[in-house]
């Protein structure tokens, strides 16, 4: 259950990121809600019923000597960082590559990924580790968050109702998806509790720990690649390229030109923003961005596409 309330929580903050403000809720997901509030309170009250009362009389405590005042951290960047003895995930892997063409360097680093035991040991019987895919020659590369059920299933991120979406947006820019490059800062599907020998269904955000990972074999993509833009789809995305602490809500970023490593990068909804809600204006509001991102390319853009999306 704790696991559970964990990933149901993960997911509104990711919602909540994305500008989502409201959220269906069946009626018998509400009721059986109530009933789990209910036996936690009547547990607790058991508790305190048979706890002994406190002294009237409080004991006298030495004081404390002052503590020493908390220096405030700076904001920081999530970036890959060793395990410690308190840290029980395995550190960052130090993705070296061989020399040789695109070609050869990103084989290199497919294998290298398929064999990673700390990727390998995240999938569940039947699944496969996700790289991106692409042309190596790609100027625009586009970065999501992590597999899905049917990216794990077929290996390419993607490839689900988002990624159509996703691909007909490609399109609609005057690119076809071959010519791009797209990846996802997550290698695996980030695991959810699920009854023996049941899919798992749903999809949680993959936390800052699971992401500095897996950034090494995203980072080593981009240097194979050298797209001349990047392309952040979504919150999670984002704040795996800007760095954690980097934005509260997506609305901050979104929309403006920043930097990864020295490419420009651009950060925009991910497809499923639209596919939750699909009118003009959240179409638009992509639309825009990626606009944006043609103009700076140099593409054509014609009349047309200046217009997609505009409600009249």
């Amino acid at each position: 259950m704790r696991e559970s309330l964990t990933a149901i929580t993960e997911e509104l903050r990711r919602l909540k990121l994305a500008g989502v403000t409201t959220v269906p809720v069946a009626d018998e997901t509400l009721e059986r809600l109530r009933r789990v509030v209910g036996r936690r309170a009547a547990a607790t009250s058991a508790e305190n019923a048979v706890e002994p009362t406190a002294p009237k009389t409080a004991p006298v405590i030495p004081a404390a000597a002052p503590a020493a005042p908390t220096a405030v951290k700076p904001r920081e960047v999530v970036r890959p960082a060793a395990a410690s003895a308190t840290d029980p995930r395995p550190p960052p892997p130090e993705v070296r590559l061989p020399a040789g063409t695109k070609a050869e360097r990103w084989a290199a680093l497919k294998a290298l990924v398929e064999g990673d035991q700390n990727c390998r040991a995240h999938l569940r019987p039947g699944k496969r580790v996700v790289l991106g895919v692409g042309s190596l020659d790609a100027a625009i590369m586009f970065v999501g968050e992590a597999p899905g059920a049917e990216e794990e299933l077929q290996g390419e991120p993607f490839v689900g109702p988002a990624g159509q979406l996703l691909t007909r947006m490609i399109v609609a820019m005057g690119v076809a998806r071959e010519e791009v490059y797209i990846g996802n800062i997550m290698n695996w599907r980030p695991g959810l509790p699920t009854a023996e020998r049941q899919e798992q269904v749903g999809n949680r955000p993959p936390t800052a720990g699971e992401m500095a990972y897996c950034l090494p074999f995203l980072r080593a993509q981009v240097d194979v690649v050298a797209p001349r833009f990047l392309v952040a789809l979504g919150a999670t995305a984002a704040q795996g390229l800007l760095g954690a602490g980097a934005f509260k809500t997506l609305g901050e970023v979104r929309g403006r030109w920043h930097d990864f490593g020295g490419i420009p990068l651009m950060v925009t909804y991910h497809p499923s923003y639209i596919l939750r809600e699909p009118t003009p204006r959240r179409k638009r509001l992509i639309w825009e961005d990626l606009l944006q991102v043609m103009e700076r390319a140099g593409l054509s853009i014609s009349d047309r596409q200046r217009g997609y999306f505009l409600e009249r």
